[in-house]
């Protein structure tokens, strides 16, 4: 009983420091935060939905690894799967909590230099990006270089806290993608859309 307790005492604190990590940052650097609190599993595991395993998947701005976690849980190999994360603080902190999967501390606008990391091109990109606060500019960059580290069949999973897609529609077409409504989750805070951007059949 003693050492159940232990356990329940350890994951509540580890817990506990996440969150306080992940306010810090908020309060800190808001600009570099895509959520306002992080991600429930509820939205962890709609990111995550058609991953399976043997994908080969990236994760953007992966935070405190509420996504990395339902990523992991849907049969990725830690090989498989590349997490860039700008802040060091986060960086450090999914290194500890996953060990196995490769972190790079840098900028998701970086993306090609660093995609070589993974064993072929990626099934899957996710991002935890706060993409509503890009220009069309950047999120055309950062779309360019998801696509080209894409493989042919392969989708980009975003989350937003808007009612439609973070990604115009100029930006769409340019790109030959088409956008659509994966889920929705009412019991996020605050409530989310994910959306799967492909190339256009």
């Amino acid at each position: 009983m003693t050492s159940y307790r232990n356990r329940m005492l350890s994951g509540m604190s580890t817990s506990l420091d996440r969150q306080r990590r992940f306010l810090g940052t908020l309060v800190n650097e808001p600009l570099s935060v895509g959520a306002l609190a992080p991600s429930s599993r509820r939205l962890a595991d709609h990111m995550a939905v058609d991953i399976v395993p043997g994908s080969r998947v990236i994760e953007l701005g992966a935070g405190t690894g509420s996504l990395t976690r339902a990523i992991l849980d849907a049969g990725v190999e830690p090989s498989d799967l590349l997490v860039i994360e700008q802040n060091e603080a986060f960086s450090e902190m999914l290194r500890k909590r996953f060990p196995g999967i490769g972190v790079i501390t840098g900028n998701a606008l970086g993306l090609n230099r660093h995609a070589g990391a993974l064993p072929g091109p990626a099934d899957f990109v996710v991002s935890g990006l706060p993409l509503l606060l890009f220009t069309p500019g950047r999120k055309l960059r950062l779309l360019y270089q998801v696509f080209s580290v894409l493989s042919e069949e392969g989708a980009f999973h975003q989350f937003t806290y808007g009612g439609r897609c973070p990604v115009e529609r100029a930006v769409l077409r340019r790109l030959g993608l088409e956008a659509t409504l994966l889920r929705f989750t009412p019991m996020n805070l605050p409530p989310a859309f994910v959306y799967r951007l492909q190339r256009c059949r």
